[in-house]
């Protein structure tokens, strides 16, 4: 909505280590947002095949992302029946810190900015 927000995040291994497991939770009291993701890479066709649930509810969690592992970016898209969404998580070893860059599809087939964040150990 262009305005700054703060999440905790909590990132790690999940169900016997086939997924990582990012939940986000805003820091406002009561929380207005949370959401879990679990990306999993798939070694037979070297795929990322990602779940993004979150407050929105059921309905938004269908269908799953999927995309591809480039160096230190993992990059899906989740193609939503009302327009997809393209999620770059890009890891920077020199500051050890993450940005996660969220984009919507445009009817041109142009992407815009949706969201960024910068996720970083307090």
């Amino acid at each position: 909505m262009g305005e700054p927000v703060t999440y905790r995040m909590v990132a790690g291994p999940t169900l016997q280590g086939a997924f990582t497991e990012i939940h986000m939770n805003d820091v406002q009291v009561p929380s207005q947002y949370e959401a879990r993701v679990l990306i999993g890479y798939d070694t037979e066709s070297g795929t990322v095949i990602a779940h993004w649930m979150d407050s929105f509810g059921a309905k938004y969690s269908v269908p799953h992302g999927s995309g591809s592992v480039s160096g230190n970016t993992v990059r899906f898209t989740i193609p939503y029946e009302s327009g997809a969404f393209r999620d770059t998580f890009t890891h920077s070893p020199d500051t050890d810190t993450w940005l996660f860059v969220l984009e919507a599809a445009q009817p041109d087939g142009t992407w815009k900015h949706f969201a960024r964040y910068t996720a970083h150990r307090p």
